[in-house]
């Protein structure tokens, strides 16, 4: 009788790295405008928040990943996602957002984060208008990587809508006080605008929508803009479909290298944001052609 070979054992699978979390506690809130609310976070998660994302921070696009209870839901961070895949139905886990962190308030010891709310419409915007002093919030470690130009003479081009606002604004704090540029923003109306910090070079400029689709004023203006002659560094983000289109002049008909261009969706006219979350791995939500 023949034996047969006996398969190898296969090795043991490691564990999982556990993933960073951090559980901040909200410090106060502020109404900004209309459709923007900030949230202050504070609380024993700071300093190691701060740690872990010390290089990351540096970046004016940095952000984190929210883990948001379900309305109606009465899980409390910390949250073991593993443990509660294992108890309770999918629809009940809570939900992951990405979120821009605005600022960040050493002496005070607290992060900012601004959301862009419409009613009861989402997860994180009502989270948001509902918080309170005491609330927890749990986060990622932060992640992050543009920076605005460096060098006056290479000009900034900033253009986004509500949801890229708190990056545009962190970028136009930070840039040198003889840096030059444009930055377009796209809001609802003149109540949305804010007072924002920038250099006498960089001209700042408000588009408000009223009732068009979302990211048409910024195309239009995109549009009308000269050629550029020279190297210019561009931060483009908001809206898939208007991200795209932003893409064909930047980079298709201006021929602006690719290198310069930090460009990508924050959100997508018609889709619910886990949906839009997963059209990241599909053709549809790619940004450029290859």
């Amino acid at each position: 009788m023949t034996t047969l070979p006996t398969e190898p054992a296969r090795p043991e699978r490691a564990p999982r790295a556990a993933r960073s979390q951090h559980v901040f506690v909200v410090d106060r809130t502020e109404r900004l405008s209309p459709h923007l609310m900030r949230v202050h976070l504070g609380g024993e998660a700071v300093d190691g928040f701060l740690e872990a994302g010390a290089e990351q921070l540096e970046a004016t696009d940095a952000y984190v990943k929210l883990l948001l209870p379900r309305p109606g839901s009465s899980l409390v961070p910390p949250f073991d996602l593993d443990a509660l895949r294992t108890r309770v139905a999918a629809d009940e886990l809570p939900v992951r957002r990405t979120y821009t962190i605005r600022s960040v308030d050493r002496a005070a010891r607290t992060i900012a984060i601004d959301f862009v709310v419409h009613g009861d419409v989402g997860v994180a915007g009502p989270w948001a208008l509902a918080a309170r002093p005491g609330d927890l919030l749990a986060t990622s470690s932060p992640g992050g990587l543009w920076r605005p130009s460096a060098d006056p003479a290479v000009p900034d081009l900033l253009l986004g809508d509500d949801s890229a606002l708190p990056a545009i604004a962190a970028a136009l704090e930070r840039m040198p006080a003889g840096a030059t540029g444009l930055a377009l923003v796209e809001v609802e109306g003149p109540a949305d605008e804010l007072a924002l910090e920038h250099p006498e070079g960089v001209e700042l400029r408000w588009l408000h929508r009223g009732d068009a689709v979302p990211g048409t004023l910024l195309l239009e203006a995109l549009r009308a803009l000269d050629v550029p002659t020279g190297p210019v560094v561009v931060f483009a983000h908001g809206e898939r479909g208007m991200v795209k289109e932003a893409r064909v002049v930047l980079h298709d008909t201006w021929r602006l290298d690719r290198a310069s261009l930090s460009i990508s969706a924050y959100w997508a006219l018609g889709r619910e944001e886990d949906r839009f979350q997963a059209e990241k791995r599909e053709p549809v939500g790619a940004i450029f052609a290859d």
